[in-house]
């Protein structure tokens, strides 16, 4: 029996956790504020358990009843708490952040009187010493495995809302476990097992419909038909379409329009790549919807691309359905092409290829995962793979929106000693968006484009490297591997839109 509740203890830690981490992946995903809310989100969870074993003093009889009682209300509330977010925000996002701590602070008091009163139970059978070194371990062991467990095992294959499910299916496994061992001393046992029983058939019913909840959610966050959505190791893919129009979205996040996005990859691709008529082999980081691809193949001169995007699940899909090959005229399977499935700062430091052209394109600096691939070290290292004469060209976030951001990574390129010249276009989707070319020489912009273009020429050109004053340099630090501080820049000024 003691083993049986000290298992319990690693359950209750894994699920404690998980749901947190959940709660602070969901706040990541529809807020894009990560590194707030992840802190925000872990340091409340702890505050509130602290308060929950403050709580558990005042429990004073029935001790293992309580603790049934406790764990079925921590998994019903857990286990339902990332589908009641998602919803919530689907509806209306303004009480989002509200219903969000609002349930942290109650799984966290719950969970918080879990662990107390499992000791108080656990003290009649084991010496002190015994008692917390053994409650302890399980608790740290329980909260790594699930930290291991979540971002690679279970948001990929079973998303957010049925994960949360899942966790809530153990803790009621727990309640009934404890319920069958002390069934004889109990009192009202058939009441609780009514209870349990009850918390358990609601979970196993939202565990099956989670898919057709997770559509109907995200049929309200998304104003257009949803044509594709998958859970990833790295992120939530998301393609919808109205009419003629594809969108993609990863992680909540608008990516591109089909109706303007050649206006962003024109731009991101010809104004450099048109300065470089021997350029033969080009590198594109990221970029793995094939779209830069599709714009650098028109130049007949192009040997060999190869495209490094750590996703899979991305040139995948953009690889095989039907619509987005169209798209990016099934530039990924160009014979020319490698595509590379690998983080794209490892890769650099794993090969020594020089290259005539390089597209950095990354998505926005949200987080510090992302941010290192913004940082002096990461253009320090890039700069090692141009070859002589060559170019780079980094998207770079709005410099109207997040002026500070975009003048940042002006900024740590050129203190990687790189001659830096930023540009901007309009992409009716996003609006003013940002771009820099960098190199080892002063930049000219084309007198003409040997291909095909919808939206560049020759005589607009110039005018994409003049910036109004609204746009104009602002002071910004270099963003560094060891303060990230771009990543603070974007979050605070995108935070500053989008209220």
């Amino acid at each position: 029996m003691n083993h049986a509740l000290l298992f319990s203890v690693f359950i209750v830690a894994s699920c404690g956790l998980a749901y947190e981490l959940i709660a602070g992946a969901l706040a990541s995903y529809l807020l894009g504020d990560s590194i707030t809310q992840f802190s925000t989100v872990i340091g409340t969870y702890l505050f509130a358990m602290g308060i929950g074993s403050w709580l558990s003093r005042y429990i004073e009889k029935q001790l293992v009843a309580r603790f049934i009682q406790v764990e079925l209300l921590v998994g019903v509330l857990g286990g339902f708490s990332a589908a009641a977010l998602f919803f919530i925000f689907a509806w209306s996002p303004a009480p989002f952040k509200l219903a969000l701590y609002l349930a942290v602070v109650a799984i966290g008091v719950l969970v918080g009187l879990e662990i107390p009163l499992i000791m108080r139970i656990l003290k009649r059978d084991l010496v002190f010493k015994d008692l917390v070194s053994q409650v302890l371990t399980f608790d740290y062991l329980g909260a790594l495995a699930v930290s291991i467990l979540f971002p690679v095992l279970l948001v990929p294959h079973l998303g957010l809302m049925r994960s949360g499910l899942l966790f809530g299916l153990l803790n009621v496994a727990v309640a009934l476990w404890a319920w069958w061992l002390f069934r004889q001393q109990l009192e009202n046992a058939g009441w609780l097992r009514v209870q349990g029983a009850v918390s358990l058939l609601a979970l196993l019913a939202a565990f099956a419909a989670a898919g057709e909840l997770t559509s109907l959610a995200e049929a309200h966050l998304y104003a257009d038909e949803i044509v594709h959505a998958e859970n990833t190791p790295y992120q939530r893919i998301v393609v919808t379409r109205w009419k003629d129009d594809l969108r993609l979205h990863l992680n909540n996040n608008l990516q591109f329009s089909s109706r303007d996005e050649y206006r962003y990859h024109e731009a991101l691709v010809h104004p450099g790549l048109a300065t470089l008529p021997t350029a033969g082999h080009v590198l594109v980081l990221g970029g793995g919807d094939g779209l830069a691809l599709r714009e650098i193949l028109k130049y007949p001169q192009i040997k060999s691309v190869t495209l490094v995007d750590l996703d899979p699940a991305m040139t995948r899909l953009f690889a095989s359905a039907p619509p987005l090959r169209k798209l990016n005229q099934d530039s990924l399977r160009s014979p020319k092409v490698q595509v590379v499935n690998a983080d794209g700062l490892q890769w650099l430091e794993e090969n020594d290829a020089l290259f005539d052209f390089v597209v950095v394109d990354f998505p926005d600096p949200s987080n510090f995962a992302i941010g290192k691939l913004y940082s002096a070290a990461f253009y320090r290292l890039l700069e090692k793979h141009l070859a002589g004469g060559g170019l780079m060209v980094v998207q770079s976030t709005s410099p109207l929106y997040a002026r500070q951001s975009f003048w940042c990574v002006v900024t740590t390129l050129e203190s990687v000693g790189l001659v830096a010249t930023p540009y901007h276009a309009l992409v009716p989707s996003f609006g003013e968006w940002g771009f820099v070319l960098a190199g080892r020489r002063d930049y000219r912009p084309p007198q003409f484009y040997a291909v095909e273009t919808r939206f560049l020429s020759p005589e607009t050109t110039p005018a994409l490297f003049l910036f109004p004053k609204d746009m104009a340099r602002v002071e910004a630090e270099v963003n560094r591997l060891n303060n990230q501080v771009l990543v603070r820049y974007f979050e605070h000024e995108w935070r500053q839109v989008i209220r």
